[in-house]
């Protein structure tokens, strides 16, 4: 498989938001007639749920696809959004970094799975674990770009320079095409002052890093994935399925003009 994008969204830290912009951009991106995947790396599956893949119902996985050779086609599915699919998360996948730590070349198993399938998405993004594991390692490898949701709250800086070292680290040992697609901020509260210095302050860090678009603290997008449903679908005309669509724009754009 050959997608023309593949995208890891990834932040070590918990609760930045990093599913919720994995599910919703690849609904977003999907509306765009383009073929999404989202690959559920996070043995919390979070991601599977919040489109709909049951947890007992996860018999063909990640989990399976990197510990048991399962041909990746085989355990990819289409979510209830067209055009976009999902290969789902299980919890055993905690356990996989104990079972191909030893194994040569264990941070391209994910790698060596996609190169095999015959997919033909234009999208892959990659849900990562809060972690700089083995696991985030394997997404690293096989990604063109990384995404870095960062949340508007006063620590938002911290462990963010951790994380690009790792990105250097990946750069230089597995993966020298890695680069930044962009840092997008989320959770933002425009009746908070705090959310706009941190935005300020971010910006003022990172520069063109970070995308214009940014996603608001929205009760729609807190909701959706309860309804087992992106917020583009579950609350088409909220201001949190109008931030996705225009990161979705941001980034489309961002490829095109890279192309030319």
């Amino acid at each position: 498989m050959t997608p023309k994008r593949i995208m890891a969204i990834v932040n070590q830290k918990g609760g930045v938001g990093k599913t919720t912009t994995a599910i919703n951009l690849a609904a977003a991106l999907a509306e765009h007639e383009q073929r999404v995947l989202l690959i559920d790396m996070d043995p919390q599956g979070n991601a599977s749920t919040g489109l709909g893949v049951p947890r007992d119902d996860r018999s063909r996985s990640t989990y399976h696809v990197m510990t048991e050779n399962l041909p990746f086609d085989d355990a990819v599915r289409p979510t209830r959004v067209r055009g976009l699919y999902i290969l789902p998360s299980h919890s055993d996948l905690a356990a996989a970094e104990m079972e191909i730590g030893h194994t040569e070349g264990r941070t391209r198993v994910l790698t060596q799975a996609i190169e095999a399938a015959n997919g033909g998405f234009d999208y892959v993004l990659i849900d990562c674990p809060p972690a700089l594991n083995l696991l985030t390692l394997n997404a690293l490898a096989v990604a063109r770009s990384i995404i870095v949701p960062l949340q508007c709250e006063f620590f938002a800086l911290e462990g963010l320079s951790q994380l690009l070292k790792t990105v250097e680290m990946a750069k230089a040992g597995i993966n020298p095409k890695l680069a930044i697609d962009g840092v997008v901020l989320t959770m933002y509260d425009k009746r908070n002052r705090l959310s706009a210095q941190v935005a300020d302050d971010v910006r003022s860090h990172l520069g063109r890093a970070v995308f214009d678009t940014v996603i608001p603290r929205n009760v729609r997008i807190a909701e959706a994935p309860s309804f087992a449903e992106p917020v583009t679908t579950y609350d088409p005309s909220s201001q949190g399925s109008k931030a996705y669509r225009r990161l979705a724009r941001e980034i489309l754009r961002k490829h095109a003009e890279r192309k030319k």
